[in-house]
């Protein structure tokens, strides 16, 4: 039986030779993804912005103006109100009464549950999110600590394991593939939760792992072809590995595209940011990562200095098991 192979043996694709457009591309994503995320700014979950969430499904399409013209009525406050995932589900964001205890935050749900029942039969309530303003601002700081510790301890990992210039290529990749994700949030309004940071370092380690690997067969292609030029290594380590990266690139997707169709609302906008991340992470380990390295001048001199000791090494094991120990 034949094995199935995405990629064909011996595949010779001149990734370097696209740097140039490949960073135009990422320098022109990463500005658009910057200016919607300053200019339409993020749908922040109630875990960031605290207050009352109530999450209401219709039996068909809810009508949203009746529901905002129902809400304001009741004189709750600023309501926020907007599709959830489908267009019969909407979520129902409140201000958090000024006496904040459990019974006046009981007792505001009950109101406007109350109120919308009576107008809309059917109406269910699939869950009531509750979070004070002081838990929201501590989630903020600590999800972007999280984020920005990630990325900055993955470089300086990557500048001792390998050279500076594969922990700054490894940054600059892994930060643009975390702007590709805000900014694809900040376009499509979705909810960016606790959720979606989960998949923001998910989507990190996941680009690690790609961008390591590649990273090691450079290393070890530098060692093993001292003269061959820098460009036509990086495209064989590369074209190398690109059946590993392929075929690990489609089975996530397949589980993600599963998960996003059979998941239901609720891991929908997690799922996405796991797509969108997979996707980016694939393109930056490709063309950016590995690329970036000849912009940044990688020296070879280290690597012949390593490989020149370990022929050095096997040949005097070599002598040393020819003649033998002495008798």
């Amino acid at each position: 039986m034949r094995l199935l192979k995405l990629v064909p043996d011996n595949t010779n694709i001149g990734f370097v030779r696209l740097r140039g457009i490949a960073f135009a591309l990422t320098l022109l994503l990463s500005i658009a993804a910057v200016g919607l995320v300053a200019v339409r700014g993020l749908n922040l979950g109630v875990d960031f912005v605290g207050g009352l969430m109530i999450e209401a499904k219709f039996p068909g399409a809810a009508p949203l103006d009746q529901v905002r013209s129902k809400v304001d009525g009741l004189g709750v406050g600023d309501a926020g109100i907007q599709s959830f995932g489908d267009p019969s589900t909407i979520s129902i964001r409140l201000p958090l009464p000024r006496s904040s205890d459990e019974g006046a935050n009981n007792a505001l749900v009950a109101k406007v549950e109350g109120a919308l029942s009576r107008q809309f039969p059917g109406v269910r309530y699939n869950r009531v999110e509750t979070v004070s303003g002081k838990v929201s601002g501590e989630l903020i700081w600590r999800g972007i600590a999280a984020v920005v510790a990630a990325v900055t301890l993955i470089a300086i990992w990557g500048i001792f394991r390998f050279e500076w210039q594969f922990g700054v290529s490894t940054f600059v990749a892994i930060f643009h593939d975390v702007l590709m994700t805000l900014g694809f949030f900040a376009l499509t309004g979705l909810e960016f939760d606790l959720n979606i940071v989960a998949a923001v370092l998910t989507i990190v380690g996941y680009s690690i792992n790609d961008k390591i690997v590649i990273d090691d067969r450079i290393r070890e292609n530098l060692r093993k072809y001292r003269q061959m030029p820098i460009g036509e290594l990086i495209d064989l380590s590369v074209n190398e590995t690109l059946p590993r990266t392929v075929m690990t690139s489609l089975t996530i997707l397949l589980a993600l595209v599963s998960l996003l169709l059979f998941g239901g609302h609720v891991l929908r906008g997690f799922t996405s940011a796991m797509i969108l991340g997979v996707i980016v992470g694939t393109y930056s380990s490709i063309y950016v990562s590995s690329s970036l390295l000849i912009s940044l001048g990688l020296d070879r001199s280290r690597f012949k200095q390593v490989a020149a000791a370990t022929d050095a090494r096997k040949t005097a094991r070599a002598n040393a098991e020819r003649i033998g120990p002495r008798k």
